[in-house]
């Protein structure tokens, strides 16, 4: 890839799990009476057809890795477990309440924090809670986060019997030296056993997660942790750049200097480098920074035009309504967002007034819905279309314009009102959805907000 190009569009940029992105948000105009009405109507109208998603938050860690950017809590006191546990089903309890037909699951997402902090029993409890009080889809898709250190076979098998079948467990990167500098010690041999653990109890899909862009990590690196990770084929792959944002996340990303983080080009030359080696195994790349192969969920989903995105990152299936447990978590009513407090004593005295424990939010506008699907389009097909009434808007005109660049610098292509990215175009996809998204265009940030593109 042309060094030139990567100076050229390397600007800080979302991720795009959502638009409107959160820092755009139009906080005053919310109501958590409005969001409450936005998903009721949403749950009505999908509950039964296609059910909900549930992103649950287990934030606790026995300690801190110094490239993340989640909300966590540091403790090695395992008495926290219970408390939490219980104030996620009295969560649950007022959601139930609200949509006062049956839910029907049809996604569950365990993020973290570390998910496997809690103990199995721990688990069931909330597990078996929820559906107390719910239905599971026909087809569904339950998913968690592993530590390749503590998640045991008894966290494998217990939520395996409750009908979770995929989990993805961060590697980041098997170097030492990179391991030191972010405080993630985990051996080679950890990831097999819980790798190969998960696959005897039955689970079909184990992801593992890599990050390029780490400080000191070195192409070298990549290359011997793709040939590790090679060794255990795990179905699916996310391999994605390190977001580092210690203007955001605090002391927790500030454990090593800037210049300790390798260049945008070096960088670049880390991704081209594991893309190649991947596919050389057999993977194919899935929207942007993910991996799959041909047998997984992922690519089928990709294949067939079903691939989706949100707050979870992608998804093989789509459900209108996405319901956040949990402190900081987000809520999705597809016209409305709405997200936690973030702090664990806020979320237990806001649940204890009997009150969903929410604190901003974004009501979505006719404009921003058009918006969202171009979007959603772009990072989930790597193309999007305005070939119907219902796609355009006042402004893409101009759009259309300001994207003239990139395709004489062969990232996309224009067809009959349709835009397609290039392969080229694969590592700037960040870049091409920015244009689309009039909210940062009309309000350039006047400090950095996001991490870089590239």
């Amino acid at each position: 890839m042309s060094t030139s190009l990567i100076q050229k569009y390397n600007v800080p940029g979302p991720r795009y799990t959502s638009y409107p992105t959160v820092p755009y948000w139009d906080e005053a105009a919310f109501t958590v009476e409005k969001y409450k009405e936005r998903l009721k109507k949403s749950f009505l109208e999908s509950n039964r057809e296609e059910g909900i998603s549930l992103y649950i938050h287990l934030p606790f860690c026995e300690s801190l890795c110094t490239f993340c950017g989640c909300n966590k809590r540091i403790t090695k006191r395992h008495e926290v477990e219970s408390p939490y546990i219980a104030a996620l089903l009295e969560e649950w309890d007022l959601y139930v309440d609200l949509l006062k037909e049956k839910p029907v699951i049809k996604e569950i997402h365990l993020g973290g924090g570390t998910p496997t902090f809690f103990s199995p029993e721990n688990l069931k409890i909330l597990l078996e809670g929820l559906f107390k009080k719910a239905d599971r889809a026909e087809e569904f898709d339950f998913s968690f986060e592993g530590h390749p250190n503590n998640t045991k076979q008894e966290h494998l098998k217990l939520l395996f019997d409750l009908g979770f079948t995929r989990v993805s467990y961060g590697v980041q990167d098997y170097n030492m030296e990179v391991q030191r500098a972010i405080h993630r010690f985990q051996p080679f041999v950890n990831v097999k056993n819980a790798t190969e653990q998960a696959r005897a109890i039955g689970y079909t899909s184990v992801g593992h997660d890599l990050i390029f862009g780490l400080p000191f990590q070195t192409v070298d690196h990549i290359r011997e942790t793709i040939e590790k990770t090679k060794e255990l084929m795990p179905d699916r792959i996310a391999f994605y750049s390190y977001a580092h944002v210690p203007w955001i996340k605090g002391n927790g990303q500030r454990g090593f200097n800037e210049e300790d983080l390798p260049s945008a080009a070096v960088k670049r030359e880390m991704y081209e480098v594991g893309k190649q080696m991947l596919a050389e195994a057999g993977y194919v790349e899935v929207g942007m920074d993910h991996f799959a192969l041909k047998t997984d969920t992922l690519y089928k989903a990709m294949e067939n035009k079903k691939l989706h995105r949100n707050f979870m990152g992608y998804t093989s299936s789509k459900t209108k309504v996405m319901i956040g447990l949990g402190v900081s978590s987000i809520s999705d009513s597809w016209t409305g967002f709405a997200q936690n407090v973030k702090t664990i004593e806020e979320y237990y005295g806001i649940l204890e007034k009997g009150k969903l424990p929410l604190y901003r939010g974004h009501i979505l506008s006719t404009e921003d819905e058009k918006l969202r699907k171009h979007i959603l389009n772009l990072m989930c097909n790597l193309q999007t279309s305005w070939q119907e009434d219902s796609m355009k808007f006042p402004e893409l005109p101009e759009v259309l314009i300001n994207l003239k660049e990139m395709e004489a610098d062969g990232l996309l292509e224009f067809g009959n009102e349709q835009l397609m990215v290039k392969e080229s175009g694969r590592p700037f996809v960040r870049n091409i959805c920015m244009a689309f998204d009039l909210l940062l265009q009309r309000s350039k940030p006047e400090t950095r907000l996001f991490s870089m593109t590239v």
